[in-house]
């Protein structure tokens, strides 16, 4: 441990900033925060809606942002779309065009239904309405696919460090546009913790507003060392090439997939236990016993489509061989059920 406001914790900070900018595909700072990413998601409406907040809803956690929105107290509507379907762009181009919202927020990968909603197609509509703020959570997606920060033009984009990232949940990152900044330095009622002002003023002398989680930034630095050693495209490309064998794995015995066709996520994969186009249908709690039995945890579903999927992560640090034993197990386990 180190004084957080001393020389050797300004170092480190700064040392791990220019990769973090790489991974962000930024030109700005990316911001440390001592929470899990939900702060940084209530912070960005505290910070950023003065009017009203669309948010984009397909899955439970992306449905949760809408409760959050209005217990902040802002004024906030749904885009409410079927579990299972992604968010698109001629949706919401037809919410937006009322003039109504000054302020979006999307999940881009939604693990409960393991849905990828295509973040290019949504994020082009934000040339068409520049003064709305788009916020998008990346907790499951970021680093697992190539997220160009700068390039989309997006206002907020926030992930946490325990999914992709395949460390210990705790903190979250977060950039920031520079018009995103302009205008929480108006808002008068964004708190302190989760002010983005402070964020960038710390951010400035390679600081934190708050107590940093100090062994978190230590075990940052060592995981982006062997991100950027396995190369960002290797990365992305092992993730989808993961996924892709996970969803043969699925076919193969007999299950349909959760997700629309075309908008299954890379990092997730969410197994149909018969709930879509008549698929087989086992007994899920049971199969989860037997895998672990077996040494792996899987989910047996989240929310309202629980029992009715389960869940397989390929994110992070597995690969092919950490991936097969997995397979291996959960054949083993299908022949006991």
């Amino acid at each position: 441990m180190m004084g957080h406001r001393g020389q050797g914790f300004k170092d480190l900070y700064a040392k791990i900033q220019p990769k973090l900018q790489a991974l962000f595909h930024t030109r700005q700072q990316v911001f440390l925060s001592t929470s899990s990413a939900w702060g940084v998601m209530e912070g960005a409406l505290r910070n950023l809606v003065a009017k009203k907040v669309l948010c984009c809803m397909n899955g439970a956690f992306s449905d949760k942002w809408l409760d959050v929105s209005r217990r902040c107290g802002k004024a906030a509507e749904a885009l409410q779309v079927d579990w299972g379907s992604p968010i698109r762009a001629e949706a919401l181009d037809a919410k937006l065009t009322t003039g109504q919202f000054d302020a979006l927020t999307l999940i881009h990968n939604e693990t409960s239904t393991g849905v990828m909603s295509p973040i290019g197609e949504l994020a082009a509509l934000k040339k068409k309405y520049p003064d709305v703020m788009f916020i998008v959570d990346s907790v499951s997606s970021f680093s697992a696919i190539k997220l160009p920060f700068d390039e989309l033009g997006l206002d907020v984009l926030l992930t946490g460090s325990q999914k992709a990232f395949a460390l210990p949940p705790g903190m979250a990152l977060f950039a920031c546009s520079p018009a995103a900044l302009a205008k929480a330095a108006k808002q008068a009622d964004r708190g302190y913790y989760f002010d983005f002002i402070e964020f960038q003023k710390n951010s400035e002398g390679s600081m934190t507003p708050s107590t940093p989680t100090i062994g978190h930034v230590y075990a940052l630095e060592s995981k982006l060392e062997d991100i950027f050693n396995e190369g960002l495209e290797a990365r992305f490309a092992r993730h989808l090439r993961l996924a892709q064998k996970t969803r043969d794995w699925a076919a193969k015995h007999g299950f349909g997939l959760f997700p629309e066709p075309g908008f299954e996520s890379v990092s997730l994969t969410c197994v149909s236990n018969g709930a879509r186009a008549g698929g087989r249908v086992i007994d899920v709690p049971k199969f989860q016993k037997l895998v672990k039995d077996r040494g792996f945890l899987i989910d047996g579903g989240y929310g309202k489509i629980k029992g009715t999927t389960f869940r397989i992560s390929n994110m992070g640090d597995e690969t092919d061989a950490t991936m097969d034993q997995l397979y291996a197990a959960m054949d083993e386990s299908l022949k006991a059920l």
